[in-house]
């Protein structure tokens, strides 16, 4: 396993702008018309790190937690499929289902979103206010496949907690720790 982390986005970053096809319904979304109320979590993830698959079930529920409060999930997979068939769109669709995704699950074929956010592995997170503001962006909590540390949301939990209640968000945070995106080579 890689242990890649996070780049670390500048806090403040207006979340660029992306229009992908989601795996699950084959259709294009963009950003705009996913966006929560009052925030919204772009993930970074894909079918084969076991990082990622350490994380899904609490993924999925933090995403379901929140939901009714107005904060939208997105997940997306930039792997380069040649070299990492196990991540291909057909794929995806299975793993949103066995895992229960109450998310889009997007496909950024060309890298171009994953380079635009600067993530550098999976699980990747970034959280923005009502407003595409970055004010997250880190790991989920400190749990790590093998580390005996319960799988909690912490980082993740106590962010979006702060966004619902505009309180301010601590600006140090930790960066995810997984495997590194598989970038196409040119």
């Amino acid at each position: 396993m890689s242990l890649t982390p996070s780049n670390m986005l500048a806090l403040g970053t207006k979340a660029p702008y992306f229009k992908l096809i989601d795996a699950v319904t084959n259709t294009k979304l963009s950003l705009n018309e996913l966006k929560g109320s009052h925030g919204t979590v772009v993930s970074f993830i894909c079918n084969h790190c076991p990082f990622v698959i350490h994380i899904n079930k609490e993924l999925s529920k933090i995403a379901k937690d929140y939901k009714e409060k107005g904060i939208k999930f997105i997940a997306i997979s930039s792997n380069d499929i040649e070299n990492y068939p196990q991540d291909a769109p057909h794929l995806m669709k299975e793993v949103a289902k066995k895992e229960a995704y109450i998310f889009p699950y997007l496909y950024d074929e060309t890298q171009a979103v994953a380079k635009a956010y600067d993530a550098a592995c999976t699980p990747d997170f970034y959280a923005f206010d009502k407003d595409l503001k970055l004010v997250y962006r880190g790991q989920l909590d400190d749990s790590r496949p093998g580390n005996g540390v319960p799988l909690s949301g912490t980082d993740l939990r106590n962010a979006l907690h702060n966004i619902l209640t505009e309180t301010e968000i601590n600006p140090i945070q930790k960066p995810s720790i997984g495997c590194n995106i598989k970038w196409r080579k040119s």
